[in-house]
């Protein structure tokens, strides 16, 4: 294996991207400083944070001598399970990259005209899946724990501990890069057999697989609370010890903790093995599969005959039923736009994880009602946002059909607001749904949050497509970008302020309803009734989403006349 050929192919994917969308190519030039601030970043912030905590650490300990035998043995704990965690989130976030990355070829196809092996190749991307937030999170966590340990006298364990932390992040990588060449060719057996269903099998196929990694993921960080997440990963680690993915964490427990030399060295050398086996069976697939491309799905071969359909039997023009279908089937089988379906699933996880988790009962009356309307109004409200933002940028460097076609600025806007409002309404009620059955809220409060749902799906529909369409971005390369990160910052402040305005009705309720609950020997009057607020609230919705409507109809008049220039 030639490493500098393994060098150069990680410094192509990593600078592709700027080269792809930089205006002078053959003057291209890097910053280096520049190009690796995360890594600066992460080092200063690790450095700094293993400083302060040692000195405040040599503060206790001068104080309070009898605490030195626990914190150490603490420390040992947390260096046990780093290894465990870093597997974990890093395998979430390097398959994030990779779905991020999969409908993009210009940057990440190998050049295979050049003189390059597949165990090159193969070692070049599981390395550069690395770069970003993994690499740089394991660069914090060693950084804190090396210039922390010498204060506590743990400078052998914090080293095998940084080693460890490093090799469980190309592990996770590795199992990414197995992954990526399996579902390509296992959604190209699945076209072969099913045709079309084969789209809605990676779909929901695809969104399993988020589910399950993401449940173990927040369990482990919040099923036994903040405080105890340490010693449940240990546990969870001594009871899955025939799981490879926690051998590295088992050989610091064994090691280090327990003092079992021995059973540490034997899972050390498992865990080489299998790190050695995971790349050895990625170069076997990339060597079988590299060159494989899924084949395409043929709808039909006869003569097209539109037809009116649901949508025509809904007030849609054909050239607005074309687009609504597009949209559908793009958000349904780019798998780079998968990460908008996964964060509803993300938004319901997390309190739930964490209220049932930490107490295994169930909560109050008053916070099972807010947690309720949160199921119902949170996750519909982020995908009015993302949908909104991405809804034209997703169409990538193909937007001159659009430029090309008898399309007006009406017609545009009318399809794409109708796919935003229907995505969310459908989230609205899968999640309400969910957080109906969890939570038991009154039917007051079912009807209210549903209510005030639509709402919000409405006006931030508007307000994201109205800035979705102003800060359009076209880049495909080396991942789409479509929006303007600017623009998306200004929608989201924009969008949180008209969602306070829309439910600010209800705060009067609210504060009367909480303070009730928890100082019942007051009495407080209720100052507006929730019926009341939801028509004020109605008023507030229906105004903003006419104003920021016609506003998408100027930016899609400006997005059209632009074509013409």
């Amino acid at each position: 294996m030639n490493w500098k050929k393994v060098l150069s192919l990680m410094q192509v994917d990593r600078k592709s991207g700027r080269l792809i969308r930089g205006q002078k190519v053959t003057r291209y030039h890097e910053n280096r400083f520049l190009a690796y601030w995360p890594y600066w970043v992460a080092l200063a912030i690790g450095l700094t944070a293993g400083l302060l905590a040692g000195l405040a650490y040599n503060s206790f300990a001068a104080s309070d001598p009898s605490i030195v035998g626990s914190f150490r043995d603490g420390a040992l704990s947390v260096f046990a399970s780093l290894p465990t965690l870093v597997v974990i989130y890093s395998f979430i976030f390097t398959l994030l990259q990779q779905v991020q990355r999969s409908g993009v070829r210009a940057s990440s196809q190998v050049p295979y005209w050049l003189p390059i092996t597949w165990q090159e190749h193969t070692l070049a991307s599981i390395l550069a899946s690395l770069f970003g937030l993994p690499l740089a999170s394991v660069m914090l966590i060693a950084a804190v724990i090396l210039v922390f340990s010498p204060f506590i006298g743990l400078v052998v364990p914090a080293v095998a501990t940084s080693l460890a932390v490093f090799a469980a992040a190309f592990m996770a990588s590795a199992t990414t890069e197995v992954f990526r060449i399996l579902q390509v060719r296992f959604i190209g057996a699945v076209y072969k057999s099913t045709g079309r269903a084969a789209v809605w099998v990676r779909f929901i196929g695809s969104l399993l697989l988020f589910l399950v990694f993401y449940i173990i993921y927040f369990y482990v960080i919040y099923g036994a609370g903040a405080v105890n997440f340490i010693q449940t990963v240990a546990s969870v680690q001594s009871a899955a010890w025939f799981v490879p993915f926690v051998w590295l964490g088992l050989t610091l427990l064994y090691s280090f903790t327990s003092g079992e030399l021995l059973i540490g060295l034997v899972f050390l050398v498992a865990s080489i093995l299998f790190i050695v086996g995971l790349f050895l069976l990625a170069t076997s697939l990339n060597r079988r599969f590299g060159l494989y491309e899924p084949p395409a799905i043929t709808v039909s071969r006869g003569v097209y005959a539109p037809k009116t359909g649901m949508l025509g039997r809904l007030g849609f023009s054909s050239t607005e039923a074309a687009l609504i279908r597009k949209d559908l089937k793009a958000f349904t089988r780019r798998r780079e736009l998968m990460t908008i379906f996964i964060f509803p699933i993300i938004i319901i996880l997390v309190p739930l994880i964490q209220t049932f988790g930490a107490t295994g009962e169930a909560p109050p009356i008053v916070a099972s009602a807010y947690l309720a309307a949160f199921t119902f109004l949170f996750p519909a409200a982020i995908m009015a946002i993302m949908l909104g933002n991405f809804i034209i940028g997703e169409e990538g460097q193909a937007v001159w059909r659009i430029y090309a076609s008898p399309i007006s600025a009406r017609s545009l806007v009318k399809s794409k607001y109708f796919f935003i409002v229907l995505f969310s309404l459908i989230i609205l009620a899968i999640t309400g749904a969910v957080g109906t059955v969890i939570y038991h809220p009154s039917l007051r409060a079912i009807i209210v949050s549903s209510l005030e749902g639509v709402f919000i799906v409405f006006a931030l529909g508007a307000i994201s497509l109205s800035n979705g369409i102003e800060g359009a971005d076209f880049t495909e390369t080396p991942r789409p970008r479509m929006i303007r990160q600017s623009t998306s910052i200004i929608n989201l402040i924009a969008c949180l302020v008209a969602g306070i305005a829309i439910l600010a009705p209800f705060i009067p309720y609210m504060l009367s309803s909480t303070l009730s609950t928890f100082m019942p020997r007051l009495s407080i009057p209720v100052f507006i009734d929730p019926y009341a607020a939801t028509a004020i609230s109605a008023v507030i919705a229906i105004v903003l989403t006419v104003i920021f409507y016609r506003v998408s109809l100027n930016n899609a008049r400006d997005l059209l006349r632009k074509a013409e220039i």
